[in-house]
C-alpha cells in the first residue's frame, strides 16, 4: 500500500496544533461524510481517509511515532526494542558501540526485520524475531446521534471475532478518541496484545447545534406573537418546554434556557446552555381586508 501523508489528507500542516488538527478533521467530515453524498464511492473512500488520519494525529503518542517513523509507525515500538536488543546481542562482539539503524532507512530496517514492507510482522532472511514484541493497533469509527452522545449508554461490537463491550460517557464530543488496551492485534512471540483507539463521529442534527457545551436551535413564530407576545413550545434534548415571547420580539432575537444544553463529559449533572433565535415568519397569502388593516398600520 503506498505511503499515505495524513499531513496532506487533512490539509494541515506539520505544525499544525491539536485544536486545528480537531477543525480541520470535522470540517472534512462533514463535507464527506457518507449521509450527505449518498452511493459516492470517492466521498466514501475520502471519508475513510479523512477519519484514519484523524485518528493518528489526534493521538499526541501515535502523532508523535508517525512524525518519526512514517508509514512504519506502528512498529516504532518494535523497532526501538529490536536495536536495543541488537545491541545486547553483539556486545560481546565488538560492537557494544555500534548504534544499529542509524543513517540507515526506517523501511530498509522493516524490511529486513519483519519482512514484506513494514506492513505486518513476517520472516525476515534471519528468521523469525527472537524478542517479544507488541502486537499492531488498531482503530474503529464509532458513529453516535447527537441525542446517544447527550446520554450515558453501551455499546457492544466484534473486534478480532471478539465481543467488546464499552460505556460511553454523555457529552463525548465529536472527534474524540479513547484507547481500549489490550484490545489489538496479537503480539509476537509471547509479547503484549496492541490497543484499540476508537474515534467517536456525531452525526449533525436536525434540531440542535452544538457548540462545545451548549446547543443552539431557531424557532418560527408568527407575525402576531413577535408583535404582541405569547408563548411557544420548544423542542430539547429531554422533554419539550413553553418559552414565553416578549412583546416587540424583533427577528433574531436569542434567548438562553439556563442548563437545558449538552451533559459536560465526565461531569456528572452538569449542563450547558440552550440558545433559542427566533425566526419571524412574515404571513402571506394576506385578504384585502387584512392588507386594509396593514395600510391603516403604516399609516397611523
Amino acid at each position: 500500500m503506498a505511503f499515505i501523508d495524513y499531513y496532506k489528507t487533512l490539509e494541515i500542516s506539520k505544525a499544525a496544533t491539536a485544536d486545528e488538527i480537531k477543525k480541520a478533521y470535522r470540517k472534512l467530515a462533514r463535507k464527506y461524510h457518507p449521509d450527505l453524498n449518498p452511493n459516492d464511492k470517492e466521498a466514501e473512500k475520502k471519508f475513510k481517509e479523512i477519519n484514519e488520519a484523524n485518528e493518528v494525529l489526534s493521538n499526541a503518542e501515535n502523532r508523535a511515532k508517525y512524525d518519526q517513523y512514517g508509514e512504519n509507525w506502528k512498529h516504532g515500538e518494535a523497532y526501538e526494542q529490536a536495536q536495543q536488543q541488537q545491541k545486547k546481542q553483539y556486545s560481546g562482539g565488538g560492537f557494544s558501540g555500534a548504534d544499529f539503524g542509524q543513517g540507515e532507512d526506517f523501511s530498509d530496517f522493516f524490511q529486513s526485520m519483519f519482512g514484506g514492507d513494514g506492513g505486518g510482522f513476517g520472516r525476515s532472511s534471519r528468521g523469525s524475531a527472537s524478542g517479544k514484541f507488541k502486537g499492531q493497533d488498531i482503530s474503529a469509527v464509532l458513529n453516535l446521534s447527537l441525542k446517544d452522545a447527550a446520554n450515558t449508554h453501551q455499546q457492544t461490537f466484534d473486534i478480532n471475532g471478539k465481543k467488546v463491550r464499552i460505556t460511553i460517557p454523555a457529552g463525548i464530543y465529536d472527534g474524540q478518541q479513547i484507547k481500549l488496551k489490550g484490545h489489538g492485534n496479537p503480539g509476537v512471540n509471547g509479547g503484549p496484545n496492541g490497543d484499540l483507539y476508537i474515534t467517536f463521529n456525531i452525526a449533525e442534527d436536525k434540531d440542535f447545534k452544538r457548540d462545545g457545551d451548549d446547543l443552539r436551535t431557531t424557532v418560527d413564530i408568527d407575525l402576531y406573537t413577535a408583535v404582541l407576545g405569547g408563548e411557544v413550545n420548544i423542542k430539547t434534548l429531554d422533554s419539550p418546554v413553553k418559552l414565553k415571547v416578549k412583546p416587540d420580539t424583533q427577528n433574531g432575537t436569542t434567548v438562553r434556557l439556563k442548563g437545558k444544553g449538552f451533559p459536560v463529559y465526565k461531569k456528572e449533572g452538569a449542563l450547558g446552555d440552550l440558545y433559542v433565535t427566533f425566526n419571524v415568519k412574515i404571513p402571506t397569502n394576506l385578504t384585502e381586508k387584512q392588507k386594509q388593516l396593514f395600510q391603516q398600520l403604516k399609516n397611523s
